[in-house]
Formats: structure tokens, sequence, C-alpha cells
């Protein structure tokens, strides 16, 4: 038996081939509501595959710190750029 085709909008980011990809964007949920329930489910995700295990190690919370070093060096580039060119004499 042949499987049923699944709806654009259904499928997950990996399954769906580049030319769907904008009928897939479209299909997405972009109210206040739908972002938070995206980054809950995230979150949820995130949590129960690296924090929540029964025999944990240091790997999320590795990952989480590793990931809020880059985010604080991208937010502080164009201040360490304009250091970067300051001339000190």
């Amino acid at each position: 038996m042949a499987d049923r085709p699944v709806a654009v909008a259904e499928k997950r980011l990996m399954d769906v081939n580049v030319g769907e990809l904008g009928s897939w964007i479209g299909g997405r949920d972009f109210t206040p509501n739908g972002i938070i329930a995206a980054v809950r489910r995230g979150h949820d995700r995130y949590y129960n595959k690296y924090i929540n295990v029964k025999r944990g190690g240091i790997g999320g919370v590795a990952m989480l710190l590793a990931g809020y070093v880059v985010l604080s060096y991208v937010w502080e580039y164009d201040h360490i750029k304009h250091d970067r060119w300051r001339k000190y004499h």
C-alpha cells in the first residue's frame, strides 16, 4: 500500500523540498500565540533531549552556555569592531 500524501503545511521542515518552501512558510502560524507555541515546543524538545535524561552529562548545559556566548558576541560585535579600529596613541 502506498503512503497517503501529506499536506505541505503539515510536513516538518526537514521533509520539505526547496520548491515547496514558500507554501510551507505560508502555512505557518505567525500570530503571537503561534510563535509562543513554537518556542514552547522547541524548549520542550531541547529539555527532553538534553536536560531531562536518566544519565545526563554536561553536554546539554554546555551547549546552552556556548549558545549564550555566541549570542553575546553577536550582540556586542559592533562595539568590538569599533574598538579594534580605535587608535590609542
